[in-house]
């Protein structure tokens, strides 16, 4: 019920419905937990679609609570640690998404190998975070290993995989390593050239964002854009794209 009103953009009643759903699933913890856990994770999703995000959160963690008692569950804990930390991400709590993050990433290399794509937008995540935290060294370190695993899991022409090479660009400026900096933005374009006509903004950003660099190298001062989190692909790991960009 709460999701058919909250697709009516009927967010108060919506609201209500999820209210008395968490109320009765709270009994049901100790019987159920497992699918308890996965209501309250789709019961946050709804509230992440009406913005509700420090509800969301505080849902999320109590499925972690939930998931870290049952070892067989994983691979869901590293899925919703990502989920967290990429919310708290999102609304400027960044020192608090750090540890989520690198959780997820341990929890999911170890369900599913060090080169899942999901691992590889965790460390795009964790590089975001560590370039807002003015760490650039820290967050080149990330956006590499990331552009390294996506190049692998979802191709370099990937547009998640670009976005991380560009991020890794980022990084590099930030550190005043502009030479590095140029090349991956100049394979960044090049792999943007590959899409044709469908990647046209893209490519022109990218072009903006290099003429930028070697303006900076030459000395000229210029304005930063923020770097790109990039939205964890759904947890159920079956779908290779990432879920579209919240943050624009």
């Amino acid at each position: 019920m709460a999701k058919a009103l909250c697709n009516q953009e009927k967010f108060p009643d919506s609201k209500r419905s999820l209210e008395i759903a968490c109320r009765i699933l709270d009994k049901k913890e100790t019987v159920s937990p497992v699918e308890v856990a996965e209501a309250y994770s789709e019961i946050s999703m709804q509230y992440e679609t009406m913005n509700e995000f420090e509800t969301a959160i505080s849902l999320l963690k109590r499925t972690l609570a939930l998931l870290e008692k049952l070892p067989q569950e994983q691979h869901s804990e590293g899925s919703v640690s990502a989920r967290i930390g990429w919310l708290l991400l999102l609304t400027g709590k960044v020192s608090q998404a750090i540890p989520y993050l690198e959780s997820a990433a341990e929890r999911l290399k170890e369900s599913f190998g060090p080169k899942h794509f999901g691992v590889g937008y965790i460390y795009n995540n964790l590089g975001a975070a560590y370039l807002e935290l003015d760490r650039p060294q820290s967050a080149a370190q990330m956006f590499a290993v990331a552009k390294d695993i996506m190049d692998v899991s979802l191709g370099p022409h990937h547009a998640d995989s670009i976005e991380a090479c560009q991020n890794l660009s980022k990084a590099y400026s930030a550190m005043g390593s502009y030479s590095l900096a140029i090349e991956f933005q100049q394979r960044a374009i090049d792999a943007w050239e590959g899409h044709g006509p469908s990647a046209e903004d893209e490519l022109r950003e990218a072009h903006r964002l290099l003429k930028q660099l070697k303006n900076k190298a030459r000395g000229t001062s210029t304005i930063e854009l923020p770097t790109r989190a990039l939205p964890l692909p759904h947890a159920d790991h079956s779908n290779q794209s990432s879920e579209p960009d919240k943050h624009s």
